[in-house]
């Protein structure tokens, strides 16, 4: 069957915006940082609508409490922008406060956890009010995102799963998990059994990588690893992300879309185009929990 590169639209499930500008500043990134700048809806825009990406949702960047607000009211003025997955700390004093404020807001999709800002899921789901707060979070239908997948993550997300069957959880970045030699056995039977929770889901972010020449274009690269997720998760459970600007200190966006789009192009149409665009607004879409656990 000959292969055919996906056409159709695109919903980019994972873009971060930030100003420095602003008087507070940002804490990430960095000055010096070669994304120290101005990223906001109309530069991600004027990247994305020519290759048809018709929606997004970015991911929040930043621990700040305050920048929940800050993201929400930068894409308001948007449509395009469907929502965003919110920081906010289960430990915080003020995160049921925070929660609440959040949700009765359509743009809220969820929260974020996990190898970021010295955070430990594994360690701090053990904390008391941790699983009491994202008991909370699947009381209102929202999702967690994980972040920067390894081995001890993946663990921390089974046993998270355990507690709270109820709570979708997405599992950011996984084509680029970092998985320390020796551990590979172990992680991926961890990546199986997580996998086969039904409201586990693989947001197949990063996919791209560097090789001593630059960046790897051939998608024979790609295809074992990428195979393992695909099968471990399914056509349902698989959508697309591209990690602007983040994906930028790789290729540019017309660039890493390009290769994703290789990448998924032994697939049918009809799956390419869940991959691509209803998938993710099906993980998405807040739904009630009732009787969350």
């Amino acid at each position: 069957m000959p292969l055919t590169s996906y056409s159709g639209p695109i919903i980019d499930s994972h873009l971060h915006l930030f100003d420095p500008r602003r008087p507070q500043g940002i804490p990430w990134p960095e000055p010096g940082n070669r994304l120290y700048a101005a990223h906001l809806p109309a530069d991600y825009w004027a990247l994305a609508e020519p290759h048809n990406v018709i929606g997004a949702i970015a991911v929040e960047a930043s621990p700040w409490r305050d920048d929940n607000r800050w993201l929400l009211d930068t894409l308001r003025s948007d449509p395009r922008m469907l929502g965003f997955v919110g920081n906010l700390d289960p430990l915080h004093a003020r995160f049921a406060a925070d929660l609440d404020a959040l949700a009765d807001e359509p743009m809220f999709l969820g929260l974020r956890y996990g190898n970021l800002w010295d955070r430990d899921l594994l360690l701090d789901q053990t904390r008391p009010g941790f699983i009491d707060g994202l008991r909370q979070l699947a009381a209102t239908g929202r999702s967690l995102d994980s972040a920067n997948p390894n081995p001890r993550l993946i663990k921390g997300l089974l046993t998270l799963s355990d507690a709270l069957p109820t709570l979708r959880i997405v599992v950011d970045h996984l084509p680029n998990a970092q998985v320390p030699a020796g551990e590979e056995a172990a992680y991926h039977a961890d990546l199986l059994r997580l996998a086969e929770r039904p409201n586990v889901f693989a947001k197949l972010a990063e996919i791209p990588q560097l090789g001593p020449h630059g960046l790897i274009t051939d998608t024979a690269f790609y295809n074992d690893r990428l195979a393992v997720l695909w099968d471990a998760f399914g056509e349902d459970r698989c959508f697309f992300g591209s990690d602007w600007p983040n994906s930028d200190h790789l290729a540019d966006f017309a660039t890493t879309l390009g290769l994703v789009k290789r990448c998924m192009a032994d697939k049918s149409e009809t799956v390419q185009a869940k991959f691509f665009v209803h998938n993710a607004v099906r993980i998405y879409t807040p739904a009630p929990h009732p009787g969350a656990q």
